[in-house]
């Protein structure tokens, strides 16, 4: 196994989960390119490793690494994995685990029931004592993830149950919190969103008849598929040479959850989620922020990229004009390595750089989607202030962070929330701006314009499930032997 010995450091902002892809065909064809496009759609949702499993009639065959989609398949890789008629993809952000290359997805697990690959979105919420408990039973762990405990849980009730999907059903009784699945069988393809419906899922049809499931909506024009509907909170549905089957006995047991930063940052403006467009609701955040937090400005401008909508939101509410007010590096993601802190710090200049003709010697409001430490929109702000912005008033179109996420968000400390230490305008003080407005939290649910269901634990709303006790990021991590850094597979795990 493969453990990256390069620090991938981070600025202090929040970060994506995981996008999760998968194809069900009647026909041998090339599916691996088919998930590599998807992938690629979902690049922003995870930027450290991807990979993808071909299943060939029962064959898995499998690869995955560390680093972007068009890196981990490039030259002939992507040839190698062969023709299918099922594949399996996904792009990852560490939010448990460590970035390294064993905790790479999708997991192949081997049975003697046979082979079964798996793609994870979202966390756990009882991970460790599921951990606990398959270890005292004799279960090796060889990843640092919560999603190799989902996977040992379903062979579990696969070497009980009669089918995949009835072992789904059963594991779905000992999972908790945030999970959309996209499973390989050797003769199915099996796509599940947890209860409360944290994460999206959706699922579309090519004109050759194939199925696609994927994280978004814009996965699914990637790859030519016309969006058929979401798959529900609770929902299983399996694909196999039998058809199409939906069970949903986990539906409707408990309220509608989704994270509101799907809309707010997470996914991508061309997406559509759970019925809303996420463009859309950014801009609605924007025209929210305009009637809260007014203020008499020359120009309104967004960062890249998600603030980018809600600034145009805000601005055709306000009257105030609308400009590009940063250009960015479209070769950086959104981690870049440097050696330390000062040259990270000091590297920002690399990624966004301010357009001065649009700034100079002008009242400017500035609309970002989140204020987490406050580092990163400090360093913004200088570089507005030192291109001679005259002004600047910002308004964020999410409300204050002040408590930890469970569910995927990378927000794993409420002592490291900038709002839980200063008031509204002590924070204005710190970043240095003129004024400081944040959406409110009785806006903020009702991005989509209609009762969606948000979970907004984040902005100190309630918690939808019970919060584990130990939510440290990497619980998990053990020390790795030098020896694992020359594996070059995907993470197999012989049961």
């Amino acid at each position: 196994m493969m453990n990256c010995n390069r620090v991938i450091r981070k600025e202090h902002h929040i970060h994506e989960e995981c996008g999760v892809f998968g194809v069900f065909s009647d026909n041998r064809t090339d599916v691996a390119s088919l998930a590599y496009y998807g992938l690629f759609a979902l690049q922003h949702r995870g930027q450290e490793s991807a990979g993808i499993v071909v299943n060939d009639d029962g064959v898995f065959n499998a690869y995955c690494d560390v680093g972007l989609v068009n890196d981990v398949f490039s030259g002939n890789r992507l040839e190698k994995l062969g023709m299918g008629n099922i594949v399996v993809g996904h792009v990852r952000y560490a939010t448990t685990g460590a970035d390294s290359k064993r905790n790479a997805q999708p997991l192949v697990i081997n049975h003697h029931k046979g082979q079964m690959a798996l793609a994870h979105n979202g966390n756990l919420t009882n991970s460790s004592e599921l951990r606990g408990e398959l270890e005292e039973r004799g279960s090796i762990f060889h990843t640092t993830t919560d999603s190799e405990a989902i996977a040992y849980i379903l062979v579990q009730e696969r070497l009980r149950c009669s089918s995949i999907e009835s072992a789904v059903r059963a594991a779905m009784d000992r999972l908790e919190g945030a999970y959309s699945l996209v499973i390989a069988s050797p003769t199915k393809l099996i796509a599940v969103r947890d209860p409360h419906g944290f994460r999206p899922l959706c699922m579309g049809r090519r004109s050759d008849g194939a199925i696609v499931f994927a994280s978004e909506t814009c996965a699914l024009d990637a790859v030519g598929a016309v969006f058929e509907r979401d798959v529900q909170p609770g929902e299983i549905v399996t694909v196999s040479p039998q058809g199409i089957q939906s069970d949903t006995s986990h539906c409707g047991k408990v309220p509608k959850t989704l994270c509101v930063f799907e809309h707010i940052y997470f996914a991508r403006p061309d997406s559509v989620i759970d019925g809303a467009g996420v463009s859309d609701a950014r801009q609605r955040a924007g025209a929210f922020l305009a009637q809260e937090h007014p203020v008499e400005a020359d120009v309104v401008i967004g960062v890249p990229d998600s603030g980018l909508d809600a600034a145009l939101g805000y601005a055709r509410e306000s009257g105030i004009p609308y400009e590009i007010g940063f250009t960015k590096n479209k070769y950086i993601g959104r981690t870049f390595i440097a050696p330390d802190q000062s040259l990270r710090e000091a590297g920002v200049n690399i990624k966004l750089n301010p357009i001065r003709s649009v700034v100079a010697g002008k009242r400017v409001i500035l609309i970002d989607d989140s204020i987490v430490r406050g580092t990163t929109c400090r360093r913004t702000i200088g570089m507005l202030r030192d291109a001679g912005a005259k002004e600047i008033h910002m308004r964020v179109s999410a409300p204050a962070f002040v408590a930890p996420c469970f569910y995927g968000t990378d927000i794993d400390s409420a002592e490291h929330l900038i709002a839980n230490h200063h008031s509204v305008e002590e924070i204005a003080r710190i970043i240095g701006v003129d004024s400081l407005g944040y959406l409110s939290r009785e806006h903020v649910v009702q991005l989509t314009g209609n009762d969606t269901g948000f979970c907004t634990a984040c902005f100190g709303g309630e918690y939808p499930t019970k919060i584990p006790d130990v939510g440290e990021k990497n619980r998990f991590e053990r020390k790795i032997h030098e020896k694992d850094l020359e594996e070059t597979k995907c993470q197999t795990v012989r049961l």
